[in-house]
Order: C-alpha cells, then sequence, then structure tokens
C-alpha cells in the first residue's frame, strides 16, 4: 500500500497532469480555429514540379504590393538592398521581392511602367525580337482590388485603372492556354521568374526557378500546378529573389523594375 503522504502526492501531481494536458488540447484547438498571425499568408516557400524546385510568393487583395524603379535622386534603385534601405525611412522593409521586366542598358523599363498611378513608359503592342516581342506579351497590374495579368493588345483595347504596372514578354499563360510558340521538347533551359493571377484577381502568385527550366515546363507549372489561368514571364537572364524569411537574398548585376510586398519592419521580419 502506498503511504498516505505519496498518494496525496501522486494525486496532486495526476490533478496537475490532467490539468497540463487539456490546457495544451484547448490551446491546440485554438491555434488551429484562429486566422494565421498577419505576415504569415506570404511566407515564400520551395515545391517541386516535374523534379524542378521552383520557389514561389504569394499575395492577396489588399497586401501592399508595389513597383520599384528610380529612387529620389533619380537613378535606379539597381538592388534588392537600395530598396530596403529607402523604405526603412518610413519604418516599413520588403516581405519578399523580385525583377518585373525587362529593361534597357540604363535599367529604364522595355514597354509599359505604371507606379503609384504615374505612367513612366508607354505600352509596345508590336511583335518586336527577344522574348518581350514574341507576342503575345502581357502586363502585371495591381488594382486597387487585386491584380490581373492581361494580354497587351487586350490592355490597348480597355486599359484598366492599374496603381502600378509593368509590362513584360512573353506570355506564360493566356486564358489557361500555354504560348502558341512554347515546345515541349526544347532544350533552352535559364533560370526563369515570373507571376500568375487567378480567376477573380484576389490572388498573385511570383514564382522563380532555381534550377534552369524550359518555358514549356514554366508555363505548365502556372497551369497545371498552381491552377492560374494567366500568367506573365519577367525575365531568364536576370531572375533574382528576395525573401529574407526563408534565408534568400540573390544578387548579381544590377536590376531595372522590381516588384515588392511591403510590410512595416517588425511585421516583414516575421513573415
Amino acid at each position: 500500500m502506498m503511504p498516505a503522504g505519496r498518494h496525496r502526492g501522486h494525486r496532486a501531481r495526476s490533478a496537475v497532469w490532467r490539468i497540463a494536458t487539456a490546457t495544451l488540447a484547448v490551446l491546440a484547438v485554438l491555434s488551429f480555429a484562429l486566422p494565421a498571425a498577419a505576415g504569415h499568408d506570404h511566407r515564400c516557400e520551395t515545391i517541386r514540379f516535374e523534379e524542378t524546385p521552383f520557389t514561389l510568393c504569394r499575395v492577396r487583395s489588399g497586401d501592399d504590393l508595389r513597383l520599384f524603379l528610380d529612387g529620389e535622386d533619380g537613378e535606379a534603385y539597381g538592388s534588392f538592398a537600395r530598396i530596403d534601405a529607402a523604405l526603412a525611412d518610413a519604418g516599413e522593409a520588403l516581405v519578399f521581392a523580385m525583377n518585373a521586366g525587362m529593361y534597357h542598358p540604363d535599367r529604364q523599363p522595355v514597354g509599359l511602367y505604371v507606379e503609384n498611378g504615374t505612367q513612366r513608359s508607354a505600352l509596345v503592342t508590336r511583335e518586336g525580337p527577344g522574348n518581350f516581342g514574341m507576342l503575345p506579351n502581357g502586363v502585371f497590374c495591381v488594382r486597387g482590388d487585386g491584380f490581373a495579368v492581361i494580354e497587351s493588345r487586350a490592355f490597348a483595347q480597355a486599359p484598366p485603372d492599374c496603381r502600378f504596372a509593368t509590362q513584360s514578354g512573353p506570355m506564360l499563360v493566356i486564358d489557361g492556354a500555354l504560348h502558341p510558340r512554347f515546345l515541349p521538347d526544347s532544350n533552352s533551359a535559364l533560370i526563369r521568374n515570373g507571376v500568375g493571377t487567378n480567376t477573380d484577381g484576389d490572388r498573385a502568385v511570383f514564382v522563380i526557378a532555381d534550377q534552369p527550366v524550359t518555358f514549356h515546363r514554366f508555363a505548365r507549372l502556372f497551369r497545371d500546378h498552381l491552377d492560374l489561368p494567366q500568367a506573365l514571364y519577367f525575365d531568364g537572364n536576370v531572375s533574382r529573389l528576395h525573401a529574407p524569411g526563408i534565408g534568400r537574398s540573390d544578387w548579381g548585376r544590377p536590376m531595372g523594375p522590381v516588384v515588392g510586398l511591403v510590410a512595416p519592419a517588425g511585421a516583414a521580419e516575421g513573415s
């Protein structure tokens, strides 16, 4: 028989254990039921599609997504570090960012560029050399109520009200169809990046390939894996991602337009 003192101690420990177990169970239920903390919806992640690794970052309608080109000195930012330094003066930081379209040697955009509602360069609808001129190309537009990827000639016929916009090419996915010039057996593989939007326009997904990939596979990632009916190519010679939440910040030669998700500095650090 257990002595009375030990028996009482055992019962006390058992009661504490039951209370602790019940408390943990309640906390587990609450943590599952409550909305995710601010910023967690935007964490970047690495996935695999047909044996190729990709890193993707998601945004939703209402997020502070911006385009960046020139600093206050009139010179192109060129790097993620310079953008972050400028944002720090306002107590803000980049949650993630990537290059967002092709540019001339002076790092000014090729095609349409709109920043804070001001058009900085004009839409280009003619066919031309290189990937940009491989029609159909398109425009990524940040509206007040969400996002859109729009084929350039359709954009020209009915220009939407874009707070931010950048033109690039080619389109990867147009109304659920792959660009007609993409070849399944192509051997042209590069580190590529781009953006896709859903039908409702309340979500956008930014993707960079972590290994060289063909246009055909890159486009199928957006259409078949991410189920996004519109997607636009940004670049394949300069494709870089800044995602401090996963410990990544690519570097290289200076960039032109950059797209980035902005948050208060403390929230960005926790994303």
